[in-house]
């Protein structure tokens, strides 16, 4: 579980929001609600729970420590909360709505957030919950929403397979390609990368020293030559070497940028006619930093170049990891991999479970 620990502690920054704003909501109610009479366990109580989610821990009540702050509004308490995360909330339309603007606040977007919220509070209004209880259930939820993405990359028999790696600019295209090309070295496999974006030297000396530490071979053009051209030789020759992968690398594409889009589709014309069956895998690189962008991203390369799979990088770097979310709930393409840093370990295929606890706050166990 080595990549859990990693997340979790990468993930600080979405993990601590989600984290402090669940133990403030429940906070909260020790103003605004008597004291709550003692109680079965929540598992003895007969709930409505998703098959999928797990039993509820149950918590004995204790009492809080004094409140040193007031505040109105969970943002304000935030900054200044007590510890008391045995206490308990009933579950109501306001708590509900509280939960929906934390998760909107986490990018997870307003009709994901919704859905969420609903998915949890159904069989369990008017039940007291603690903090802990209300992390377990919005954890259970968020991996039954990515559990059906949660898919590696395919690797078909077919040689060359053909994996054309696009997104914007900065999204992490060219170490992301490194990172897989070393992975699939280490498996065993023989890889050919092609250096597609040929108007950004920075990119091209990336995959080069990626190559060189991986021991595989990267095809390189002069400075501002045809991308189409060079995927072009790179098929003829990863055909005649036999290589069981191929990996374009593209040129950051902005999504305004009619004439980069157009560029994209001639890559993949004249792939074509190597192989008609090419590409077999497109792979969107998304940047976790660029929040609800991401979802305008997907719809835009998915129209042109029908996205196959997704890698989310950069979620270290990010207070809103929940977009991963929300592009599962909305497009349902598979998450192949997710990057929380630059190191070759850092990439690693996307585990539902351990990415909502990571989310949430939860422990690992």
């Amino acid at each position: 579980m080595a990549f859990f620990s990693k997340l979790k502690e990468r993930l600080f920054k979405s993990s601590s929001k989600l984290d402090e704003g669940l133990e403030a909501i429940v906070e909260e109610a020790a103003e605004t609600e008597p004291p709550a009479p003692l109680e079965a366990p929540l598992e003895e109580q007969p709930v409505a729970a998703s098959p999928t989610a797990p039993a509820a821990t149950a918590i004995k009540d204790t009492p809080a420590e004094a409140q040193t702050e007031k505040s109105s509004g969970i943002l304000g308490r935030l900054m200044g909360r007590g510890s008391s995360s045995e206490q308990r909330r009933t579950l109501d339309d306001d708590m509900l709505e509280q939960l929906e603007e934390l998760l909107i606040a986490a990018d997870m977007g307003v009709d994901t957030a919704l859905r969420v919220t609903s998915n949890m509070a159904e069989g369990r209004l008017g039940k007291k919950l603690s903090a802990r209880e209300i992390k377990e259930l919005l954890a259970a939820e968020i991996a039954r929403v990515m559990e059906q993405v949660a898919k590696p990359m395919p690797i078909y028999a077919h040689r060359p397979q053909v994996v054309l790696v696009v997104g914007v600019n900065g999204s992490g295209k060219t170490t992301t390609i490194g990172k897989l090309a070393s992975q699939f070295k280490a498996a065993g496999k023989n890889v050919v990368i092609a250096a597609g974006d040929t108007f950004r030297a920075a990119a091209v000396e990336q995959l080069q020293v990626w190559g060189d530490r991986a021991g595989v071979p990267v095809l390189t053009a002069p400075e501002g030559s045809d991308p189409a051209s060079l995927a072009y030789d790179a098929m003829t020759r990863a055909q005649e070497e036999g290589a069981d992968l191929l990996m374009i690398d593209t040129a950051g594409r902005l999504q305004n940028r009619a004439d980069l889009m157009e560029e994209l589709a001639k890559i993949i014309r004249v792939i074509r006619k190597k192989d008609e069956t090419a590409p077999h895998n497109t792979l969107l690189v998304l940047d976790a930093t660029t929040g609800q962008n991401a979802l305008s991203q997907v719809k835009t390369f998915q129209d042109l170049a029908d996205v196959s799979g997704l890698v989310m990088t950069k979620l270290d770097g990010t207070a809103k990891g929940g977009v991963l979310v929300a592009l599962a709930d909305r497009f349902g393409l598979p998450i192949h991999a997710i990057g929380v840093g630059e190191q070759i370990d850092d990439l690693a295929p996307f585990d539902p479970e351990e990415f909502a606890a990571a989310l949430t706050g939860l422990d690992n166990s």
